[in-house]
C-alpha cells in the first residue's frame, strides 16, 4: 500500500529532544500491538514514502528498514498521530505474522514470567481460546465436545442460534439480542476453526467489503 506523504503533516509531529517520536505499531485487522519503535523525520518520509515501515536506531544511530533482513516486513495500512501530535499509532499488514525479534508475534508476549499472546480484539481472543480447545482437548468443555461431534454438532447450533437471533429480534428484546448474537458468533467461530479458517480471513474480506 502507498501512502501520501499529505496523509500526515510532516511539519505537525512534535519530535523529542534527539529528534525522534514513539510510533506504536498496530495490527490493522485484529488491533493486536505489535511492537513500539523511535521514528526520526527521515523515517516517517521513509515510511510514507515506500508504503513500509522504517524506524530510527537508538543503538546504531541509523536508520532501520523494519523485516529487511528477515522478512517480516510490515505494509502500513494508516499512521495517525494523538491530541498531542508527539506519538504515532501505525497500522500494519505483518508480514510472516512476527514483529518480535525473538520469533513471537508481538514484543508485548510477556506478562508474569510467562509467554502469553497479547490481548486481540474479544472475537480474536474468544477464537484463541477456541483453537485451544481444538489442539489441546479438554474433559467436560463444550467447545471440545462440539468439536468432536464434527459438522453434525456445530452446524446444528448454527441454524439453532440463527433462529434464536431471529426471534429475539421479532421480539424487540435488546438484552436477548445481544446474547442469542453473542451464541451465533461463538457458533460461528467453532465452524471456522473446524475447517481450518483463520479468523483474520474472515476480517480480510470484511476489510475488501468496506473498501
Amino acid at each position: 500500500m502507498s501512502l501520501s506523504e499529505s496523509a500526515v503533516p510532516l511539519d505537525a509531529i512534535r519530535y523529542n529532544e534527539q529528534g525522534l517520536v514513539p510510533a506504536i505499531v498496530q495490527d490493522y485487522l485484529d488491533g493486536t500491538v505489535l511492537m513500539m519503535a523511535w521514528m526520526s523525520a527521515a523515517s516517517l518520509q521513509k515510511t510514507l514514502a515506500t508504503g513500509e515501515t522504517w524506524f530510527w536506531s537508538r543503538s546504531r544511530q541509523e536508520l532501520w528498514h523494519k523485516g529487511a533482513s528477515s522478512g517480516h516486513l510490515q505494509k502500513v495500512h494508516a499512521i495517525r498521530y494523538d491530541c498531542d501530535s508527539d506519538a504515532l499509532l501505525v497500522t500494519v499488514e505483518q508480514l510472516g505474522d512476527i514483529a518480535c525479534h525473538t520469533g513471537e508475534r508481538s514484543c508485548f508476549h510477556q506478562i508474569a514470567g510467562q509467554v502469553e499472546p497479547p490481548p486481540a480484539d474479544t472475537l480474536s481472543q474468544v477464537f484463541g481460546v477456541i483453537r485451544e480447545r481444538q489442539q489441546h482437548p479438554r474433559e467436560g468443555s463444550y467447545t471440545s465436545k462440539l468439536l468432536a461431534g464434527g459438522d453434525n454438532s456445530i452446524l446444528k447450533k448454527i441454524g439453532e442460534e440463527g433462529a434464536e437471533v431471529v426471534m429475539a429480534c421479532k421480539d424487540d428484546d435488546a438484552e436477548a439480542i445481544a446474547g442469542e448474537a453473542a451464541d451465533l458468533l461463538y457458533h460461528t467461530l467453532v465452524a471456522l476453526a473446524h475447517h481450518n479458517v483463520d479468523i483474520k480471513a474472515v476480517y480480510r474480506k470484511l476489510q475488501e467489503r468496506r473498501r
